[in-house]
């Protein structure tokens, strides 16, 4: 029968924690596709089921979460540096990469959302990587900030001053919400974000709605969209039409800018897109067809 084990792997002196889902024995050397979460979210919510197909279409997958965040180790706790969620994919990468009954070529990097951004900047400084999908993608910092309301910004910027002081001074950061309803201080108020966030969290889920301030002093700077022209591999854009959290407008850019990008759209916004069983059948045929000349 097929399994998911709950790995621990090195990094840098903490423990990443992850889920490896198997297909059942005897299927030979296969691809793995490596998975992480976006913004704030951890290894168990809404994920499980993408890892699930995948092993069933006879796929490895790793599922894992970043260090400070869900059941990995790393202090502070909700602590998101972007450059060390990066680290953490290509750390996860090696790690697949050297995995029992896994072809070291045909290492996949799956993302959504925040992550989504980070699997096309993980991509450019590793060209090995056989394939890439980006689910409804952060892309562009910029296009992000123009839907957030103005009155957030200003405070946002004086929580992200404050932490970071407090950080040179070994002091415990300060924490700003994730989501919340329309009107509240949060990094996501859509009307959609809120009810969109608890509909995908899982029922042994680790999630804490907050973040240390200090990541809006460089989250503006943040374009990966960018790195799209760049790339070798096949990558799957998926791109929500009605999204505010990841405006589209930038992603689909970024998919005609990648030399092997293709662009699939739904109709829907951000949240809506893990619910859907094409968008998951959309990315194991594109899987199936990138991955082909090695077979699975």
């Amino acid at each position: 029968m097929p399994t998911r084990d709950d790995v621990r792997i090195p990094a840098h002196g903490d423990e990443i924690a992850a889920y490896v889902y198997r297909p059942p024995a005897g299927v030979g050397a296969t691809a793995c596709v490596v998975m992480a979460h976006g913004f704030t979210g951890t290894r168990d919510d809404g994920l499980p089921d993408y890892a699930e197909a995948f092993r069933d279409a006879g796929y490895v997958a790793v599922l894992f979460d970043y260090r400070h965040f869900g059941a990995s180790s790393g202090q502070p706790r909700q602590l998101l540096d972007m450059a060390r969620q990066r680290e953490d994919f290509h750390t996860v990468i090696e790690w697949a990469r050297r995995l029992d009954g896994v072809d070291p070529n045909r290492i996949v990097a799956w993302g959504s959302s925040f992550s989504g951004g980070h699997v096309l900047a993980v991509a450019a400084e590793d060209p090995r990587l056989a394939a890439v999908i980006a689910q409804a993608p952060f892309t562009d910092a910029l296009a992000t900030l123009r839907n957030a309301p103005l009155r957030n910004i200003p405070p946002m910027v004086v929580a992200a001053l404050r932490d970071q002081l407090g950080a040179w001074r070994n002091r415990p950061p300060r924490m700003l919400a994730a989501v919340g309803p329309p009107g509240d201080l949060a990094a996501l108020t859509s009307p959609d974000a809120e009810p969109g966030f608890g509909a995908i969290l899982g029922p042994e889920s680790l999630w804490r709605n907050e973040f240390a301030a200090r990541l809006m002093l460089r989250f503006a700077f943040e374009r990966p969209g960018r790195k799209a022209a760049t790339l070798q591999m096949p990558v799957l854009f998926c791109v929500c039409d009605d999204d505010v959290v990841t405006p589209p407008g930038p992603t689909i850019e970024a998919a005609r800018r990648a030399p092997r990008g293709e662009l699939r759209r739904y109709p829907y916004g951000h949240f809506d897109i893990y619910h859907d069983p094409q968008v998951k059948a959309d990315q194991l045929e594109f899987l199936h067809r990138a991955l082909a000349r090695g077979g699975r």
